[in-house]
């Protein structure tokens, strides 16, 4: 096939006759073409500015939404661990002074004036700093005020929980609210989260613990059983062998010396003579007695000095397990908790270097035994590394 070739001439006439055309209907249209040029460079020098329009309008809704996600725990579950965060005096993803890392003095409180009064079911807590100064991540703060977070349980069945956080901050004196834009609401859930992944920690080793103890009897109740004779046989092998006969004995236990034709006592050995006198060289014994005190004499030596050596190393293994596992506990002392929460009950005050032995490890708390064998839990940062 022969290729398509257009004059060039041809082309300018027909783009020429397209363009003629298109001109003369926006002139019935009463459209200048000098109005359409204007429009598109106006278009291209307006456009950056309706992204930088659009990405403010992003960031200002990004302010003010709060956080609600749905956990997989028990109201009862979360319950604890809300009440157990709004009681530790502490807002995190905030803070006053860049040197911090949260703004402390927070209480826990029934209700405040910086949140509408809540009406849409659910369990209600509060944790409020009053006389914040300038809290971080709030939409345009910059003066003292209170900043509060407000959270939410509305139950989602026997097994979830729907939590709903917010925080918010309201200046004193022109009292002018200020939303956060979500550093409050995902930090304060994370240590949520820390603890209810704690408490699943809990159960999962209490579950094997319980598993280890039912493995445990099993074993101690199967034993005796097994040291009892069973039918398949075993009652041949505990019954004691049968006497020899009388015959059998005389013959196992007299022995005749061989006699030679003529009547008399062979010269040989005779069969009661020890083998021995007859192996053992005379004075060999001393040698080989001496040999075997100076062989003892080395041993010995060489034992001590494993002995020796081999205590170190216990020693100094024992002291690493102690700083891995013991805890001595800090000053003014530390309550022994039930649970491993600021709410839960106490169970005895341990004094100032207590020393306790860490069973569990959490983020937050050490499940510890005390040296009288009391089990509890003590905050992280009331106890400190031995010496």
């Amino acid at each position: 096939m022969g290729q398509l070739t257009v004059d060039k001439s041809v082309a300018g006439k027909l783009v020429l006759g397209k363009m003629e055309r298109l001109n003369s209907n926006l002139h019935r249209a009463g459209i200048s073409p000098l109005f359409l040029v204007a429009t598109f460079v106006m278009l291209a020098t307006v456009a950056p500015f309706l992204q930088v329009l659009q990405a403010r309008e992003k960031d200002k809704l990004s302010y003010g939404e709060g956080l609600i996600v749905n956990v997989p725990f028990t109201e009862a579950e979360v319950e604890q661990v809300v009440q157990d965060v709004a009681q530790n005096g502490i807002i995190r993803g905030t803070k006053e002074y860049n040197k911090d890392e949260y703004v402390a003095g927070a209480k826990a409180a029934d209700s405040t004036r910086v949140f509408p009064a809540w009406t849409e079911g659910g369990k209600v807590f509060y944790k409020v700093r009053l006389q914040a100064l300038d809290p971080r991540n709030f939409k345009d703060g910059g003066d003292v005020g209170t900043l509060a977070v407000r959270y939410v349980l509305q139950p989602q069945g026997n097994k979830n929980t729907v939590l709903r956080i917010d925080a918010v901050f309201v200046e004193d004196f022109r009292h002018t609210v200020h939303a956060s834009n979500g550093s409050v609401e995902s930090s304060e859930y994370k240590d949520i989260k820390d603890h209810l992944d704690s408490i699943e920690v809990m159960k999962q080793q209490t579950i094997e613990a319980e598993q280890e103890r039912q493995s445990q009897l099993s074993r101690k109740q199967t034993q005796p059983k097994q040291l009892q004779p069973t039918n398949g046989g075993n009652e041949r092998a505990a019954t004691p062998p049968a006497a020899p006969a009388p015959a059998e004995v005389a013959s196992a236990t007299t022995v005749p010396a061989r006699v030679a034709p003529t009547g008399v006592p062979n010269s040989g050995p005779s069969l009661e003579e020890p083998v021995s006198s007859q192996t053992q060289p005379a004075g060999s014994a001393v040698p080989s007695a001496a040999g075997s005190s100076v062989s003892g004499q080395s041993v010995s030596s060489q034992n001590v000095s494993d002995e020796v050596a081999s205590g170190v190393t216990l020693e100094q293994h024992v002291h690493d397990l102690r700083q891995q596992l013991e805890r001595l506990v800090k000053s003014p002392g530390a309550p022994l908790k039930s649970a491993p929460f600021h709410t839960a009950s106490t169970l005895s005050a341990l004094t100032t270097g207590t020393e306790v032995l860490i069973l569990i490890s959490t983020p937050y708390w050490y499940g510890v035994e005390t040296r009288d064998g009391q089990h509890g839990w003590v905050f992280r940062d009331s106890v400190e590394s031995l010496p």
